[in-house]
């Protein structure tokens, strides 16, 4: 995500069940368009503001928010795949982009309390 949104804010948020990166134009949480959230059994890519809007002919998304819209991404590779970038390239559209092209992280907060990062073996 960082070599398709240069200049873009990363945000890092370990919470007690998943692992999640946000992605921002500005260095501000709340301006975030997209989001890719590890738990322990899938990673998601998430459309934070604009996903009912997408124009999704390949019925990729899911979910039936106001403002999000997700999906689920089997291999980093999914994220090349033409349906995906189009996604992508839909919800950087109605942004503006970055002045610099250099990009920043943040850790934005860390859960005391976590679930394992390891799925539960299957019975």
């Amino acid at each position: 995500m960082k070599h398709t949104l240069p200049g873009w804010s990363e945000f890092v948020y370990d919470n007690y069940n998943a692992l999640g990166f946000g992605f921002s134009p500005t260095d501000r949480p709340s301006d975030a368009v997209f989001s890719i959230v590890l738990y322990p059994r899938w990673v998601r890519l998430f459309f934070l503001q604009d996903g009912p809007s997408l124009d999704d002919p390949e019925k990729l998304l899911s979910g039936n928010g106001r403002q999000v819209r997700s999906l689920v991404l089997q291999t980093a590779d999914d994220l090349d795949t033409p349906a995906v970038k189009a996604l992508l390239k839909q919800a950087m559209a109605g942004h503006p982009r970055p002045a610099t092209s250099k990009s920043t992280t943040t850790i934005r907060s860390i859960s005391a309390n976590q679930r394992p990062r390891r799925p539960p073996p299957r019975l």
